[in-house]
């Protein structure tokens, strides 16, 4: 299989699953806000160390590929092939760390200003660059895949390879996909202008997009957060605004929605994957049957969760059913005020110091150390995201900061990547990486631990009912929404492979599933169809999405223990997060009595979600 060539963002969540987008708000209600200094990568473009550093990844990447090629069986003979092997993965470490470099500066650049020209080229060509120099490692993993497995078994059990067991476990899980070497450096040659060029036709599109909504002609971030208005008459025009805009690029949308698809399924078929999602599944290094029992049980419990909240809220603005562009509205009669920065970054590490003071340290570096860009700018990628970067470098968060308590939790959340990704480091470049079981961990538990914070120390009734409502809000868009959003990923891949796929084709799937997963008191009014277009998980990150429902339930599991646990959670914790991916998702929650595998497990989760709700009922009831 092909090597890591770009260590990526973190993917967040997407803009209408959940809200994470905000409309401007000016500066001056917000406070000073950080940009990102990313001269812990490179000062600039044009700098002499970044033309310095791509000639040397250049120069050893060929020095390695001419020292190892054609070697790796050798190496792992006789009684020294564990420290000989031992040797080459560090060396192969160092360049995977210095490629990620590179492309890691590049990918943060290009996401300040998608729509700058300067910006993209840079981004392009570091991409082909790294691709082409990338060649010369693509035999190391193919080779070492290719040794006996008693062979490779017996030089894992030495010490000197004690380090890189792990790792090389991982990549064995590979094997039974993987091609031959011509075959294999073709796909990575292609994938410049293959899913890579079509990703960056998505970003840009997406990017030059406007929306005429107030007399103003708004990037797609700001008017999805009129969908959030207190005016419903801002809310129905922006909804109409991005439907309008959408439909006239669905050809597009279209277009690209169906070569990646068809790109995906070529792939897999070389490969020999039998399930459309099971590469995503290797690669989480999460079994299809865990998965499975996740969306079954999700899917199983829409109307105790969506179905039941949605009615709850629509009771609440005095109709049977909500127009889809009031899904996210705020509830009515509820004061909403900005939260300036330095209120945000107090009240995240306040929560996060109350749980553990070095992990609010930890967070405090991205503060103190320029490591977050926050303020919207034209053309800066939407959303919100933590980038790893390398493990010789460290984190830069994103977000797009606007002041709502919404933005708060955003901030939580992405902190909370930052903060694993900061302990994850020392594993190295190989094993430093999360898989997506646990990717949204800490995240998730961030966010847990804000809210819970706020929520005590809310007394006023109303605002403790819009508090714990927006939480049930975040949670159906992180578990209910994404399950969804998995679900028709499903239909639409299992439905490309029988031939290309119409608009009309795409959106009526889109229908089935939103109709299905939020249920009667949503009313997807006509011009919702063409929503699913700018999703951009599914362009990006085929079935990503089941991360999120993955992580949250295991969060709320998580949380339950930590309320119980007397003594040694942090410790457990910490010790979770510092694995990165040293170690599989299940061996790293049975300290805390936590199985994946158990059907029942999901229960609990979103028994947490269904709580919520049932409080918000008695609320109701009382008032």
């Amino acid at each position: 299989m092909p090597n890591r060539l770009v260590v990526e963002a973190q993917p967040c969540r997407q803009l209408e699953g959940h809200p994470v987008a905000r409309a401007a708000v000016q500066a001056v209600d917000l406070g000073a806000l950080p940009e990102w200094d990313l001269d812990d990568l490179y000062p600039s473009l044009d700098a002499p160390e970044f033309a310095a550093d791509l000639a040397r990844a250049e120069e050893t990447c060929k020095a390695f590929a001419q020292r190892y090629a054609g070697q790796i069986a050798a190496l792992a003979q006789g009684p020294d092939a564990a420290a000989r092997l031992a040797e080459a993965i560090e060396t192969y470490e160092g360049i995977e760390d210095l490629l990620g470099k590179l492309m890691s500066y590049a990918g943060l650049v290009y996401s300040g200003d998608t729509t700058d020209e300067v910006r993209a080229k840079f981004y392009g060509d570091t991409r082909e660059r790294l691709t082409d120099v990338s060649g010369d490692l693509l035999f190391f993993g193919l080779e070492l895949n290719r040794v006996d497995d008693a062979v490779m078994d017996a030089a894992i059990a030495q010490a000197a390879l004690d380090r890189y067991a792990p790792w090389i476990r991982d990549l064995r899980r590979e094997k039974p996909y993987q091609l031959e070497d011509r075959v294999e450096k073709l796909f990575l040659d292609k994938s410049v202008t293959a899913n890579a060029a079509w990703d960056r036709l998505f970003n840009e599109t997406i990017a030059a997009l406007r929306f005429p909504v107030q007399g103003e002609m708004l990037p797609l971030e700001p008017t999805l957060n009129k969908l959030q208005d207190p005016d419903g008459a801002v809310r129905r025009e922006a909804a109409g605004a991005v439907s309008e805009v959408l439909r006239a690029n669905l050809r597009v949308f279209t277009l690209i929605t169906n070569t990646l698809a068809k790109d995906k399924e070529i792939s897999d078929r070389w490969r020999g994957f039998k399930d459309v999602a099971d590469a995503r599944h290797l690669a989480n290094r999460v079994e299809p049957e865990v998965v499975a029992a996740l969306v079954d049980a999700v899917q199983a419990a829409y109307p105790r969760l969506s179905h039941r909240y949605y009615r709850l809220k629509a009771k609440w603005f005095g109709v049977e059913a909500l127009p889809y562009w009031d899904r996210n509205a705020p509830l009515p009669r509820v004061e909403q005020r900005t939260i300036p920065w330095a209120e945000a970054r107090d009240t995240v590490l306040s929560a996060y110091d109350a749980f553990s003071p070095d992990m609010a340290d930890i967070a405090r570096r991205f503060f103190d150390r320029r490591w977050i860009d926050a303020p919207t700018r034209p053309g800066k990628a939407p959303g919100a995201f933590a980038h790893p970067t390398v493990p010789s470098v460290h984190p830069y968060v994103l977000v797009n900061y606007q002041g709502k308590p919404r933005d708060v939790m955003t901030l939580a959340h992405e902190l909370g990547h930052g903060v694993h990704q900061v302990l994850a480091g020392p594993n190295g470049a190989l094993m430093a990486p999360t898989p997506l079981t646990l990717a949204e961990t800490a995240s998730v538990f961030g966010e847990m631990l804000t809210f819970r914070k706020l929520l005590a120390a809310t007394t006023d009734r109303t605002q403790r009912r819009a508090m714990l409502a927006a939480k049930v809000e975040d949670m159906i868009n992180t578990v209910v929404r994404q399950i969804a959003f998995y679900a028709f990923e499903r239909k639409v891949h299992l439905a490309r492979a029988k031939g290309e796929l119409t608009t009309e084709q795409i959106n009526a799937l889109w229908l089935s599933v939103q109709a299905e997963s939020l249920g009667p008191a949503i009313a997807l009014d006509s011009g919702y169809e063409p929503f699913w277009a700018y999703i951009p998980h599914f362009i990006h990150s085929p079935f990503y999405v089941y991360a999120y429902a993955f992580g949250d339930c295991l969060v709320n599991s998580l949380y339950g223990v930590y309320t119980q646990a007397e003594s040694g959670f942090v410790e457990r914790y910490f010790a979770l997060l510092s694995a990165g991916g040293a170690k599989p998702y299940a061996e790293l929650l049975e300290p805390f009595g936590l199985d994946a595998s158990d059907p029942g497990f999901w229960q609990i989760g979103l028994g947490m979600i269904e709580g919520m709700i049932a409080e918000l009922e008695a609320m109701e009831e009382t008032a």
